[in-house]
C-alpha cells in the first residue's frame, strides 16, 4: 500500500471514532481488492494489445511478401543473379551461359560422318563450344598485336572468305607481309595437317600463333618481349582470365592454350552452302559420287536440284571439265582440288610456277576462291582467268614439279577456261561468309 492510502486510513479513523485497527484492515481489503481488479483490466488489455499487434506484424510480412520480399530479402535475390563474367559482358556481346554451337553445326548430308572423320584435327584438342569461343575472341582482338591495331581478322576478313585480297597484308607498323594470307575455310580439312604455303608449321595450333610473335604482322617477336609480354597484357584485360577460367577451369594464360582455342575456331570454318554443295546434295541423295556425269541443270531421278541452285550449261561444263580427269575428257583439276571439301591433295607437289622451283607449297581449300583478290603464295594472279592462264600454258619445269601436271601447260581453249572460272564461282559459300559465329564479338 502506498502513502497516500495510509494517510487516508487515518483521517477517516479519526473522523469516525473507529479502531484504527479493524478499519485498517478493512479498508485494506477493499482497497487490495480494487487494486486487482485494475491489474485484471490491465493484464487484459495487454493481451489483447499483443494480439492486435501479432496479427499487424503478419498482414506486414504478408504485404512485403507480394511486393517482392523485405530489403534483406532483395538483397538475396540480387546476390543470387551477380554475372560472373562481368568482363566479359562489358568488352563483348557473348553470352557464356548459352555458348554457340562450334561442335556439331548443321551440314548438308555429303559430310557425313566419314567425311568429318578426315578432319585433321589433333587427338589432344578435340574441338568444343567453349574452346572456339575463346578462339572467336582471339581472333578478333586487336589488342593481341604491339600496338592494339591488327588482329587476325585483319588480314583472315570473313566476308572476303577469311583472306585479304590484297597481295600482301599490312602490319601493325605498315610493314607489307612477304606471302598473300590464306583463305581459312576447310582448314580442316587438309590432310598434310601441315600449315603455312611452305608448310613450315607442324600442325595448325604451332601455326596459329606465329603471326602474332611474327616482326611484321602483330609485333610480339623476341625484341617486343615474344609472347610472355602478351601474356602480361592479356591477364590485365578482364575478360581474358574469366574466358581461360570458363574453358579450362583456371584463369592461367599460356601460349600452348591459346594455340589450342584459336585451332578450334579455324577448325570449325566448315565451307558446306555453296551453290555447288546445294546441287551436289540432291546427287547425293541418288546415290551419286562427286564423279557422277549427272548434269547439275536438271531432274536426277525424279529429284529436282532447287532452281536457284542449277548449274548454267557454262558452270556445268566447267564441272565436268574440273572434276573428270584426263582420260574422261577432263583436266583433272580433282585430282589436286579434291571434292567435296575441295582441299589439297597431300601428296600434291609443285604447280610450276618458276623454272626449277625446289620448294613445294601448299594451297587452301578451293571454296570462296572467287572473293579473293590474288592468287598463289606470292599474290601474282589478280584474276581466276589469269590462273587458268598458268595452267594452260605456263607451267614450268622443276624438280618439284607434280608429274600430273605437263610441263608447257594442260591443253584446254578459251571457253574451257572461261568455264572451269564459272564453275569455280559456284564454290562461293555466302553462308559461312556472314555466319555470326565468327564474325567479331566485340562492342569496344
Amino acid at each position: 500500500m502506498d502513502l497516500d492510502s495510509r494517510g487516508l486510513i487515518l483521517k477517516i479513523s479519526k473522523t469516525y471514532k473507529v479502531s484504527h485497527f479493524l478499519f485498517s484492515l478493512k479498508l485494506y481489503s477493499a482497497l487490495s481488492t480494487r487494486h486487482k481488479m485494475k491489474t485484471n483490466w490491465i493484464q487484459k488489455t495487454h493481451r489483447t494489445t499483443q494480439k492486435s499487434l501479432v496479427a499487424l506484424c503478419v498482414l506486414v510480412a504478408l504485404a512485403l511478401s507480394a511486393c517482392g520480399g523485405s530489403g534483406n530479402s532483395s538483397a538475396d535475390s540480387n546476390a543470387a543473379v551477380v554475372d560472373p563474367y562481368p568482363g566479359v559482358k562489358a568488352y563483348t556481346s557473348l553470352d557464356l551461359n548459352a555458348p554457340l554451337n562450334y561442335t556439331s553445326p548443321t551440314l548438308l548430308a555429303h559430310y557425313d560422318a566419314d567425311l568429318l572423320a578426315t578432319r585433321n584435327s589433333t587427338p589432344a584438342n578435340s574441338t568444343t563450344d567453349k574452346g572456339a569461343t575463346l578462339g572467336r575472341v582471339l581472333f578478333n582482338d586487336t589488342r593481341l598485336s604491339f600496338n592494339n591495331t591488327k588482329s587476325c581478322a585483319s588480314c583472315h576478313v570473313q566476308a572476303n572468305g577469311f583472306v585479304d585480297r590484297a597481295q600482301f597484308s599490312t602490319g601493325f607498323t605498315g610493314g607489307q607481309t612477304t606471302a598473300h594470307a590464306m583463305r581459312l575455310g576447310n582448314v580442316a580439312f587438309y590432310q598434310g595437317n601441315r600449315m603455312f604455303w611452305d608448310k613450315r608449321a607442324a600442325s595448325l595450333e604451332v601455326q596459329a600463333t606465329d603471326p602474332i610473335q611474327n616482326a611484321i604482322e602483330m609485333g610480339f617477336d623476341a625484341t617486343h618481349g615474344g609472347f610472355s609480354a602478351l601474356v602480361s597484357i592479356m591477364q590485365t584485360l578482364p575478360y581474358y582470365p574469366e574466358l581461360f577460367k570458363w574453358v579450362f577451369g583456371d584463369e592461367a594464360i599460356s601460349e600452348v592454350r591459346v594455340q589450342n582455342a584459336l585451332a578450334q575456331f579455324q577448325r570449325s570454318m566448315i565451307s558446306a552452302n555453296s551453290k555447288w554443295d546445294r546441287a551436289y546434295a540432291v546427287v547425293y541423295a541418288n546415290n551419286g559420287s562427286v564423279n557422277s556425269p549427272q548434269n547439275f541443270g536438271r531432274s536426277l531421278a525424279g529429284n529436282n536440284i532447287p532452281e536457284a541452285d542449277r548449274f548454267t550449261a557454262s558452270e556445268d561444263r566447267g564441272r565436268a571439265l574440273f572434276i573428270q580427269g584426263p582420260n574422261n575428257g577432263g583436266k583433272g583439276c580433282a585430282g589436286c582440288h579434291q571434292p567435296p571439301t575441295f582441299s589439297l591433295d597431300p601428296n600434291s607437289r609443285s604447280n610450276g610456277l618458276d623454272l626449277n622451283e625446289t620448294v613445294i607449297f601448299k594451297s587452301p581449300s578451293l571454296k570462296n576462291v572467287a572473293l579473293d583478290g590474288r592468287f598463289m603464295h606470292d599474290g601474282r594472279f589478280s584474276t581466276l582467268e589469269e590462273v587458268l592462264t598458268h595452267y594452260a600454258t605456263g607451267i614450268q619445269a622443276g624438280p618439284a614439279r607434280d608429274n600430273r601436271l605437263p610441263a608447257g601447260g594442260i591443253p584446254m581453249t578459251a571457253q574451257d577456261q572461261a568455264d572451269i572460272v564459272a564453275f569455280l564461282k559456284t564454290l562461293t559459300d555466302s553462308t559461312l561468309n556472314t555466319d555470326t559465329r565468327f564474325a567479331s564479338p566485340f562492342i569496344k
